[in-house]
């Protein structure tokens, strides 16, 4: 197989849109089990955890997804 799928690459950012979605939905979520005091830290830490599951994703999954099998 010649060149990079069309389907798949469409897949991957469908996937890649709908995990960046739940993000907040699960800080918000996270955010209403806590006190009050402590939603801005829980919501925080669900973006900080998108942030650093991006940059692996940068680092290791692009190669992995789209390099030679």
């Amino acid at each position: 197989m010649t060149g990079i799928d069309t389907g798949d690459t469409g897949w991957m950012l469908v996937s890649t849109a709908l995990v960046m979605l739940m993000t907040p939905g699960l800080a918000f979520f996270y955010g209403g089990l806590v006190r009050r005091k402590n939603i801005l830290s829980v919501m925080m830490q669900c973006f900080m955890l998108l942030a650093v599951i991006s940059l692996q994703w940068l680092l290791f999954g692009y190669s992995l997804a789209f390099g030679p099998d």
